[in-house]
């Protein structure tokens, strides 16, 4: 299966394993519990769906490589202790608490939750002295004596024996002890996550255009060659940093990422074009609502795959857009609900400064918790912080201003956010003026050519956009899909009959 339908059939076990029933019990008990093996080739984005599922869950989340780690520090170290049996002392071997357990428990002392994800990669790389306590980690949830605390659940990943020389096959007797997940990669399910992450256009359109390099392993004499979803989102981190900073990317900086020369080298060349493209086309001027007669003339004497990485620049611009609007709208939602709690303190509280400084102070205590808990993204952190800012501005209007009557305090914060909804208001006019001015210039310059259709697919595929278009009317997208949801459904028919 894809990384996507995985992501939600691990939240799926992890829903029903911390189940409770009336008694305050686990529906079904720890020990049945099976641990989840998620077996995948490498760079595929395992570990990063752990990290997600984690925040979006509200668990805590500890994660090893099991490669790492001895027979000591995964069962613990021995120890003598002195015991009484039968009215005579002996001497025991004891073992002191595994570095893993131990991590469990100061994961929920420095979290506060008490229920989580035990995150062990590599599990098939074990060496022999370590493959019997994994036998006994995957059976019975235990290192040496220590049991993992009631609550976590234990997901593990491994690569698939022609991706790691290290791999040791597990018998049936480990395998029908865990929940086995096979994933494979899937540009079409990790595009969703590119928009959505922010990952470079040139990164999303080059492999729009050539999908097969999206993930490719392949021994030669050289060694190994490959391109994979994490190498392309790494390369993407780095773009992103040279284009800060004005530099330029090329062959010999992108196959540091995506090593596999030909695909490298391929992409280098795309992103030279790309950029040129983008100074060419002038995309910020399309979006203003002006075509020059140049871009048209050029446009018209360009090759199919410059007019595909065309649509891609103008795909990217609205999606910059999109995002934009998306965040603003967010933070315009978190600031009602600010206002709604301003509204219900002043009810009881002493004046209009103290009963915002309420709100503020509890939007701070908020932040804190959820970044002890470990359950914000860069982005989630952001958002608080600028909810934080305008909560400190307004209140220093208030105390400027001299307002601490409840009434005139609320009007005057009230006023305060009604601005801030203008803005609001004011960029989702634009994002739809952009995306009007954009089918403006693809019916000119394509008609309903595939181009246009590429367009809307597209549309369709990002995040932002589609969370854009739930809201905003356009006729001329709603067209246009139609009329590409039907020419796929007329495909999908044309194969069924050619199988007949």
């Amino acid at each position: 299966m894809d990384i996507k339908r995985a992501k939600e059939e691990i939240k799926n076990a992890i829903s029903a394993y911390l189940l409770k029933d009336e008694y305050g019990e686990y529906v079904i008990p720890s020990v049945r519990q099976r641990p989840i093996f998620l077996i995948g080739a490498p760079g595929i984005g395992k570990t990063q769906i752990m990290e997600q599922i984690a925040k979006e869950c509200g668990l805590g989340i500890v994660s090893y490589t099991i490669t790492h780690h001895t027979r000591q520090s995964a069962i613990g170290l021995p120890f003598i202790s002195k015991h009484v049996y039968g009215e005579k002392e002996y001497s025991v071997t004891e073992y002191t608490m595994s570095e893993i357990v131990a991590s469990v428990y100061d994961k929920i002392e420095k979290t506060g939750l008490k229920e989580g994800i035990l995150f062990v990669d590599e599990i098939n790389c074990v060496s022999e002295t370590l493959a019997p306590a994994m036998l006994q980690f995957l059976q019975y949830k235990s290192f040496g004596n220590h049991q993992i605390p009631e609550g976590w659940i234990i997901v593990t990943a491994g690569n698939p024996p022609e991706y790691n020389k290290s791999v040791r096959e597990f018998d049936v007797v480990t395998m029908d002890r865990v929940k086995k997940i096979e994933v494979q990669p899937e540009f079409s399910v990790w595009k969703e996550y590119a928009y959505k992450s922010n990952i470079h256009g040139a990164v999303i359109s080059y492999l729009i255009a050539k999908p097969s390099y999206f993930y490719q392993m392949e021994m030669t004499v050289d060694g190994m060659l490959f391109s994979t979803p994490r190498g392309w989102e790494d390369l993407s981190n780095m773009l992103y940093a040279y284009e800060k900073q004005e530099k330029e990317a090329d062959w010999e900086v992108v196959v540091q990422y995506i090593q596999y020369p030909k695909i490298a080298k391929d992409f280098a060349n795309y992103l030279e074009l790309y950029h040129k493209y983008r100074t060419d086309y002038r995309m910020d001027e399309v979006l203003e609502g002006t075509i020059d007669e140049r871009v048209k003339k050029k446009l018209n004497h360009a090759s199919f795959d410059e007019r595909l990485s065309i649509v891609s620049l103008l795909l990217a611009k609205l999606t910059e857009q999109f995002r934009q609007t998306y965040r603003r709208e967010g933070e315009t939602e978190v600031l009602f609900k600010c206002l709604k709690r301003y509204k219900s303190n002043l009810e009881f509280g002493e004046d209009a400064v103290s009963c915002l400084e309420e709100v503020k102070e509890k939007m701070i205590e908020t932040l804190e918790y959820k970044k002890k808990a470990e359950l914000l993204n860069r982005e989630e952190k952001y958002s608080f912080s600028r909810t934080i800012q305008k909560l400190e501005s307004y209140i220093m209007v208030l105390k400027t201003e001299n307002l601490y009557d409840k009434e005139e305090g609320f009007e005057k914060v009230r006023s305060l956010f009604a601005k801030e909804k203008e803005i609001y208001e004011k960029l989702e006019e634009a994002s739809g003026k952009m995306l009007e001015y954009a089918f403006d210039f693809m019916e000119i310059m394509f008609g309903t050519s595939q181009e246009m259709v590429a367009f809307v697919t597209e549309l369709n595929a990002n995040y932002y956009s589609a969370q854009f278009l739930q809201e905003y009317s356009c006729e001329r997208y709603y067209q246009y899909n139609k009329n590409v949801l039907f020419e796929e459904r007329e495909q999908n028919l044309l194969k069924r009959i050619e199988r007949l």
